[in-house]
């Protein structure tokens, strides 16, 4: 996870727990079978001064406050392990 995250951004992170685990179906309707397990981890940036690159892989970067969250579109199993991780970070 931490070679794949430099590649994507550019970041050095250290990868810190597991956040959660979830099956999600990304396309219901076109593919009925098709479903992927998404495994999410609390990561911390170490060179948070560093600004992240958006890869070849990618259209768009955000960086995003955690009151910011609820309003993105994205799975809520994400938003989930967002939150908790900024709970975690931010008590």
């Amino acid at each position: 996870m931490e070679r794949e995250i430099a590649e994507e951004t550019g970041w050095t992170v250290n990868a810190g727990p597991l956040l959660d685990m979830w099956i999600y179906q990304p396309l219901p309707e076109a593919l009925p079978e098709g479903r992927v397990v998404i495994v999410t981890y609390g990561c911390t940036v170490l060179d948070p001064d560093i600004e992240p690159v958006v890869s070849h892989e990618h259209k768009q970067l955000g960086l995003f406050t955690a009151a910011q969250v609820p309003a993105l579109h994205m799975p809520d199993g994400y938003k989930r392990s967002i939150g908790d991780w900024f709970a975690r970070m931010c008590p």
